[in-house]
């Protein structure tokens, strides 16, 4: 048995936090001492399923503030440096954050024990602790890196939150990006390994039969994510429109995109064939009943929602982005994969609804089952280049 913590900015509603979350599950569920600690306080926050996981908080804000050191160094990038340097506010807080992060582990330690392997998810948690660094440590990227060319203020970034770290990426093609942008910012790190986000299969199913009564009579397509940009539900509902299907459209998610979408709806004469249900903290029940699940993002890390729909029992389509989309849907799943672009996913949500829903194979599942990616996570690899790329799919 192995002890385990997985360190979060938060545990809000959102993608990477419920991988977290199910990270934590997946090591308890394998037999480890898991451990999860989250660094913001935060209303309503996701829970770990598994009796087993330990959760801790810790106020790293208040305590960074508290030193007086770190309040002094916060008030300086705020005033001087992040009025120039856009987004360079945790270059002060991550100093104190990572010397307030150490004492904790320390204090932890002596009451747990020692730590086996220590999980970092998303950029926003390595920005909080970012001086903070150990050899049992992993930094978990979610998504991919958009390198749009180098200047100093990118490599003084990539050198502080990812040289020498051992790196895992979530896809192959997250795995790509973080190797042009070692080229690019001038980072090497101490080792780049791939490893998907775990489906917490048995979780999902249990979660997708709980009593959902907004769900709509008959069978309905949906798309399960915030409504930003990235996530582009713009081009899903202009296809949509073009599509003529008839079974109505669910939203399921909210975000700074919601008016604007309401508004396309309006324009495009399909208001009323739209749902925007809003944010679930529940969304498998939509998952399940739903008779099509359609991803329409501009780009995604790993598209976790897609094996969710499928450990749901839903048929999915997704539109080819950059990402992990293509580590899910492969082989006998490739179909479901259209380019990215209106004509091609009306095309696609047409032909996906004709006929009966088809069955869902559980082979498909069999690279993100949460043992296995537990124990991708706790193997220890010896590193004979400075770069391990291997990809544990």
């Amino acid at each position: 048995m192995m002890r385990t913590l997985v360190v979060v900015r938060s545990l809000k509603m959102g993608g990477m936090e419920r991988v977290a979350v199910n990270l934590a599950d997946a090591f308890a569920e394998a037999g480890h001492e898991s451990h999860m600690l989250s660094l913001r306080q935060v209303d309503r926050p996701l829970a770990p399923e598994h009796p087993g996981v330990q959760q801790h908080r810790l106020a790293l804000r208040w305590w960074s503030r508290l030193t007086v050191v770190g309040l002094v160094l916060e008030m300086l990038v705020r005033l001087f440096l992040n009025p120039v340097v856009k987004r360079s506010l945790f270059l002060g807080t991550g100093i104190t954050g990572g010397v307030v992060f150490r004492f904790w582990l320390r204090a932890f330690e002596r009451r747990h024990g020692r730590v086996d392997r220590i999980v970092f998810r998303g950029i926003g948690t390595f920005e909080l602790v970012w001086t903070f660094r150990d050899d049992r440590a992993r930094y978990v990227l979610e998504n991919i890196l958009h390198v749009g060319g180098t200047n100093w203020r990118r490599r003084l970034f990539a050198r502080c939150l990812y040289h020498r770290r051992h790196l895992v990426t979530v896809s192959g093609g997250v795995a790509e990006s973080v190797r042009k942008a070692m080229r690019a910012w001038h980072f090497e790190p101490s080792s780049l390994e791939v490893i998907p986000n775990p489906c917490p299969i048995e979780s999902i199913r249990r979660q997708m039969v709980e009593p959902e009564p907004d769900l709509p009579e008959g069978p309905y397509i949906v798309n399960v994510a915030r409504l930003v940009p990235a996530k582009d539900q713009a081009l899903l509902l202009r296809a949509y429109a073009a599509s003529g299907v008839d079974y109505p459209l669910v939203l399921v998610g909210d975000g700074q995109e919601r008016e604007r979408l309401e508004a396309l709806s309006q324009e495009l004469g399909i208001a009323e064939q739209v749902i925007f249900a809003g944010q679930r903290t529940n969304p498998y029940p939509w998952m399940h009943h739903a008779r099509l699940f359609v991803l329409s993002s501009r780009f995604e890390g790993m598209g976790i929602v897609l094996f969710e729909a499928l450990a749901c029992g839903t048929p999915v389509l997704s539109v080819d982005c950059p990402g992990g989309i293509r580590e899910i849907l492969k082989g006998e799943l490739a179909s479901c994969v259209v380019p990215h672009d209106e004509k091609s996913l009306a095309d696609g949500i047409r032909t996906a609804v004709q006929g009966e829903k088809p069955p869902i194979k559980e082979s498909w599942l069999d690279d993100f089952r949460p043992q296995t990616v537990a124990q991708s996570f706790l193997k220890e690899r010896k590193i004979s280049s400075a770069i391990s790329t291997r990809t544990f799919l």
